[in-house]
C-alpha cells in the first residue's frame, strides 16, 4: 500500500511500480479490491520469476502452503531490462519505505518537501522520504547545508583542537544509521600553519531510520498516532579571518504511524 501511495512520484521519475507474489491471480484481485490497489500485481504461481531472480526463501520447507514465497525485497529495473539497483534485508520485519527507494532511485525526487532554516553562517534544508512509517519502517533523512561565501565547517575526522560538524539523534522507538558525509577539501591555514579537512559550498548528506516493530511503535505514537524524531546539527564555521561561536541547530522529523494490515485472503481463496 506504500508504493500505491507513491505511485505518482515514481511516474513523475519515470518509473513504474509492479509487485510480483507466489499467489493466485484471485487471492491477489481480492486483496488490490480490498485495498484499493492499481499498479500491476503480477501473480507468480510456480515461483518460476522468484526462482529466476534467485530470491527463493530455500528456509521454507517444501511441500509446506508457505514453500514458493521470495525474501522480500525491491528491485529497480530499466527499460532494457537491467538490474539498477536492489534494496532487501536481513530481518524480514524491515522493509525499506517506498519514498526510501525512491530518493535512491532518482536522486532528482528530492525537489520538494524540504523545511528550511538560516543562521547567521548557513541556510540549511531537511526532509525525510516518508511522511508516514509503521513498525519495521526503514526511512532515510536527508540534510542539505549551504555555507556563505568564504565559510567553511570542518569535516568530521579533524584533528587538533577543531571542532567538526556532527549529527546527532535523539533515541527513542528507532535506530538511526551513521550519517554519510561527502568527501571533504584540505585547506591550507598559512596564519597557523596548518592543513585541515573541511567543508564549503553546499555539503549534501543523509541517514536511515529503522522504526521499531509495531507494538513499540504505536505506543510511542500514542492516540496522535505520529512520532517526532529529534536531532541536532552542531558546528563551529569559520572564515578567512575568524572562528565563530560552536551552534546547535535542532531538526524534527515528524512521522505518521500507519497500522499494519493483517487481514488473511478469504478462506475460499487460499491454498490448501
Amino acid at each position: 500500500m506504500e508504493l500505491e501511495g507513491k505511485r505518482d512520484e515514481f511516474a513523475r521519475q519515470g518509473l513504474r511500480v509492479a509487485s510480483v507474489s507466489y499467489d493466485s491471480v484471485a487471492v491477489l484481485k481480492a486483496f488490490a479490491g480490498r485495498t484499493h490497489i492499481s499498479y500491476p500485481m503480477l501473480s507468480d504461481p510456480d515461483s518460476r520469476i522468484i526462482r529466476d531472480f534467485g530470491i527463493l526463501n530455500e528456509e521454507v520447507p517444501a511441500g509446506t502452503l508457505l514453500y514458493g514465497i521470495p525474501y522480500p525485497g525491491t528491485y529497480v529495473v530499466d527499460p532494457h531490462g537491467v538490474v539498477r539497483g536492489k534494496f532487501f534485508e536481513p530481518d524480514y520485519r524491515e522493509r525499506y519505505t517506498a519514498g526510501s527507494i525512491l530518493l535512491k532511485a532518482s536522486p532528482a525526487a528530492t525537489l520538494r518537501g524540504w523545511a528550511e532554516l538560516q543562521t547567521p553562517h548557513l541556510k540549511l534544508r531537511y526532509r525525510a522520504s516518508d511522511n508516514t512509517v509503521h513498525g519495521g519502517s526503514r526511512a532515510t533523512l536527508l540534510m542539505e547545508v549551504s555555507l556563505k561565501p568564504k565559510m567553511h565547517v570542518y569535516a568530521p575526522g579533524v584533528r587538533s583542537s577543531y571542532i567538526p560538524i556532527k549529527w546527532e539523534m535523539a533515541s527513542g522507538a528507532w535506530k538511526a544509521g551513521e550519517a554519510r558525509w561527502p568527501a571533504s577539501k584540505m585547506l591550507r591555514l598559512p596564519a597557523i600553519g596548518e592543513t585541515v579537512p573541511v567543508y564549503e559550498g553546499l555539503l549534501a548528506t543523509s541517514r536511515e531510520i529503522t522504526f521499531s516493530q509495531q507494538k513499540e511503535l504505536l505506543a510511542a505514537a500514542g492516540e496522535a498516532r505520529q512520532v517526532s524524531v529529534e536531532s541536532t546539527f552542531r558546528y563551529q564555521a569559520c572564515d578567512d579571518k575568524q572562528c565563530y561561536q560552536p551552534v546547535e541547530v535542532p531538526l524534527k522529523y515528524t512521522f505518521g504511524v500507519e497500522t499494519l494490515d493483517f487481514e488473511r485472503a478469504p478462506q475460499a481463496l487460499r491454498r490448501k
